[in-house]
């Protein structure tokens, strides 16, 4: 997944939800391009810049660190083949 096809929402600057962000998380780990080990931050590089901010924001409300990990947003997906 690149920023093309992120969902209009983030890439339009409008406010998205944990739901969605959770969402694309799930996508990109399904695509390979991250690993449910790597931190939280690694997701900068498939948002833009421009939205980045609200990103932390949103994961701030949510009680998520930029250090967490990727397991910690979809721990149902990341750990159901153990």
């Amino acid at each position: 997944m690149n920023i093309a096809t992120m969902p209009q929402t983030i890439n339009q600057g409008k406010h998205f939800s944990i739901e969605m962000l959770k969402d694309e998380v799930r996508q990109l780990v399904e695509m390979g391009k991250i690993d449910c080990r790597q931190p939280i931050y690694v997701l900068c590089q498939f948002i833009p810049a421009r939205e980045w901010v609200c990103v932390e924001r949103e994961l701030e409300r949510n009680g998520f660190l930029l250090r967490d990990h990727i397991a910690d947003l979809n721990p149902a997906q990341c750990w159901s083949d153990d």
